[in-house]
Order: structure tokens, then sequence, then C-alpha cells
């Protein structure tokens, strides 16, 4: 009775496929600092409902991105919280607004304008071209990043890339951009439960199954951490800029799809 709660309601076989599932996702989020949450949605839902891999990823999410957030410590966080704190509020006002707009945008459409420009800045910059931020404008460019990042995050549930590409453009050093994009996804992770717990799709049968899955998601980012600290910057920011540009193509199918 309580394999069958946890397992909700799920055949062995699925619930086997899901904790490889979220072994996979934890090992390329520890080692890039994101993609799990595309991942999970992407490899769940191929063999369960999208309402169940929606629920499947919310406790994984979570705690994974607690302990990438804390990796340095609770004081190192807070820093970055302090340093990037612009970007950080009018992203969270934005997502909590623009979430009241879903049923009036084109899903469509709302992927091309997020996926499009994802990768076309990742071609750009593993082509070589450079492509930076003025000192003087990194502070109105924190401000847009975020802006942009709630808008796209309360409609589609995705507002890691505009953050990263803003990251990237500073140059930020691997384990601070690690550590904010940590921050950032604990920010909307907390924000996402909370909204469906609301919507009902987080329930307790749901958020048992979740709970199943953080064990092979933290040993994943646990294996992860060991490959992202053999990592020199170089080839962090070449395999951060390839998983940027597959998340952004992964957009692109979805529209199409």
């Amino acid at each position: 009775m309580m394999l069958e709660h946890v397992s909700a309601g799920l055949p062995l076989w699925a619930v086997v496929s899901a904790l490889g599932v979220a072994l996979v996702a934890g090992l390329i989020k520890g080692a890039l600092g994101f993609a799990m949450p595309m991942i999970l949605i992407s490899g769940l839902s191929s063999f369960m409902s999208v309402e169940l891999a929606l629920a499947g990823l919310m406790l994984p999410t979570l705690f994974t991105n607690i302990s990438q957030a804390l990796r340095q410590g609770w004081q190192a966080a807070w820093g970055s919280v302090r340093k990037y704190w612009r970007m950080l509020s009018i992203m969270v006002v934005l997502l909590l607004l623009s979430a009241q707009l879903v049923s009036e945008m084109s899903d469509r459409l709302l992927l091309i304008l997020l996926g499009g420009p994802i990768v076309l800045f990742a071609l750009v910059q593993l082509a070589g071209v450079p492509l930076r931020i003025n000192v003087h404008r990194r502070r109105r460019a924190e401000w847009f990043s975020g802006g942009v990042a709630g808008l796209y995050g309360g409609i589609s549930g995705i507002w890691g890339p505009p953050v990263m590409i803003y990251l990237i453009s500073v140059d930020t050093g691997k384990r601070d951009m690690v550590r904010v994009l940590g921050v950032v996804f604990l920010v909307g992770a907390v924000a996402l439960i909370g909204g469906h717990v609301v919507s009902g799709v987080a329930t307790v049968q749901t958020l048992s199954f979740s709970a199943l899955l953080v064990i092979p998601g933290m040993i994943g980012l646990w294996l992860g951490y060991v490959v992202q600290d053999r990592l020199d910057p170089a080839q962090f920011r070449r395999w951060t800029l390839i998983m940027l540009a597959l998340t952004g193509l992964n957009l692109l199918r979805q529209a199409v799809a």
C-alpha cells in the first residue's frame, strides 16, 4: 500500500525509469548548475502524465537548488542575493504578475520568442564572437535580464536562460555563476511548489513520488559536483553554452510540436 502511494500508481518499470532520469538530471545539474527541470519534464513526461511529471520534479529541484546555492556557505549565498538584488527583485515581481497572463498568451509564440534568442546567443558565443556588457551599463542590464526572466517565468515556468545570458556576458566566474543560478532557481522552485499546491497538481501522493526522486537526484548532483570541480573555466563555459543551445532548441521543438 505504501509502495503504491509513493509510486503514484506507476508500474515498477516506470518508477525505475523515473529514478534513472532523476539521476541523469542531477548529474548534469551538478556539473553545469542548471537544466534539471528541463531534463526531468522531458524525460518523465515520455512515460507518465505531464501533471505527474511536473509534480515529480518539484522536490528534487528544490533540494538540489538548496545544495547548489549553499555549497560555499550561507554567507556566500547571501552575498549573491545582495549583489544581484535588482535582478532577483524584479524577477519575482514580474513573475507573479505575468503568471496572471497565461491564458492570454500563445504558448507557441512564447516558446519561439524565448528559444530563438537563446539559441542565437549560444551559437554566436560558441563561434567565438565576443559579447560583453559595458561596466557602466551592467545595472540596467541586470534590471532588464531579471525583468525578462520574470515575464517569461510567470507564463512558461522557464526563467533561467535570460539570467544565464547576463551572467555569461559579464564574465561571471564558474563558482559564482553556479551559486547565483542556485539562488535564482531556489526562489523559483519555492514559488513553483506554492503555486501548484493551490492548483492541485501538488498533492500528498504526487509529492510522495517527488520525494522518491530526491534520492537519485541528490546522488547525481554530488557526482556532478566532482565533474564541475575538474572542469577548467574555458571547458565550463563551453559546455554551459552547449547546454544553453540545447535548451533553446528544445523550446523551439516544443513550439513546433
